[in-house]
């Protein structure tokens, strides 16, 4: 275990896992955040189940994961709302474009989705990591949602540029883990 003393020590942390191959990156940021005394909750789109299983975050956070808006983890309350009522904050990583556009116009049909749209975005911050082929980030549709989730009340930490699995280059990585903790903590402090 870390020495490190966070601001994160003791909060509880969702972590949002969609569908990108920016999942793997996810796991080490868990990791991070167990090592720094975050309480981490994993949920997971069934998209990002096929590039990391939920045994990963599940053996990394010592906790149980949220992959399914039918399953209950711990007792039988509605699990979504639940989960969000003790969030201190959440962090979708990586954030899809696809997941972008769901949430920009409120649709509800997984469980990063549906447990957002539980959390009151004035009391809880919800940051969101967008990743996605440069094309994607600067397609319109993205852009527009983008603007709309900022107006909303969500935090964008932006995306970083360089070499992309689909070999293209340019803005649309995930950021680093120190990034994607330190927005962590400016949320919570």
């Amino acid at each position: 275990m870390t020495t490190e003393k966070s601001i994160l020590q003791g909060k509880h942390i969702l972590i949002g896992v969609s569908g990108g191959i920016a999942c793997y990156k996810t796991a080490e940021l868990v990791s991070k955040l167990v090592q720094l005394g975050v309480i981490v909750d994993v949920v997971m789109t069934e998209a990002a189940t096929r590039f990391v299983t939920p045994l990963t975050f599940e053996s990394l956070s010592g906790r149980g994961v949220f992959d399914s808006q039918w399953k209950h983890i711990d007792g039988h309350a509605p699990q979504h709302i639940k989960i969000s009522q003790c969030a201190d904050a959440m962090l979708v990583v990586p954030c899809t474009m696809d997941m972008l556009a769901k949430l920009a116009v409120g649709f509800t049909n997984d469980p990063v989705s549906l447990v957002i749209s539980a959390i009151d975005l004035s009391e809880t911050p919800v940051l969101l990591a967008p990743s996605m082929n440069v094309t994607m980030l600067n397609q319109p549709s993205t852009q527009r949602n983008l603007t709309i989730l900022k107006e909303d009340g969500y935090r964008l930490v932006p995306p970083e540029a360089g070499w992309q699995a689909c070999r293209a280059h340019g803005a649309g990585r995930l950021p680093d883990l120190t990034t994607l903790v330190d927005a962590l903590e400016t949320a919570i402090s």
